[in-house]
């Protein structure tokens, strides 16, 4: 019930927030259309503790704002390297052992790395991700384990260090 309720409460928080309007007509259709997904959502079954993770919520508010940045900085670094042909681009597949110790800071920190320019993930085995960078600096930026920290950190865990192959 409480996940529920939370994921109608940030539904209809995100629909104020993108439609902006506060008549009356229109905040019942908002309404409507908030209940009307909660039902199908409770229907197929989706609503737990892995759909909509209340329990990360707030740390991860506090993380998409780092992550945000670093979009910023790498998406710099890639128009560097596009713009100027003697930028080094030195591809490479890292093997990035992990924190992590739930499915669910895995995928964060997988599709983090994946929305990071310069870097995909492409797998993961036994806690370890698979990882291709394309530039120097995104290769130190996931060596530094930063990110990992960060993410663990989400989780729910205190910080620790990581070691990488």
């Amino acid at each position: 019930m409480l996940h529920t309720l939370s994921l109608g409460s940030a539904l209809g928080i995100l629909w104020l927030l993108l439609s902006g309007i506060f008549e009356a007509w229109l905040l019942a259709l908002g309404l409507g259309s908030t209940v009307v997904v909660i039902i199908f959502a409770n229907r197929m079954d989706v609503i737990d503790h892995e759909g909509h993770p209340i329990h990360i919520s707030w740390r991860a508010m506090l993380y998409w704002p780092w992550l945000a940045w670093e979009i910023v900085k790498a998406n710099i670094d890639v128009a560097r390297v596009i713009l100027d042909p003697k930028m080094p681009i030195t591809p490479k597949v890292l093997n990035i052992n992990t924190l992590q110790v739930t499915e669910l800071g895995h995928v964060f920190y997988a599709n983090s790395i994946t929305l990071t320019p310069g870097t995909v993930t492409l797998g993961l085995e036994n806690g370890a991700l698979e990882v291709h960078a394309l530039t120097p600096a995104a290769i130190e930026g996931l060596l530094s384990g930063e990110m990992d920290r960060r993410v663990h950190a989400v989780e729910g865990f205190a910080d620790g260090t990581v070691e990488n192959t």
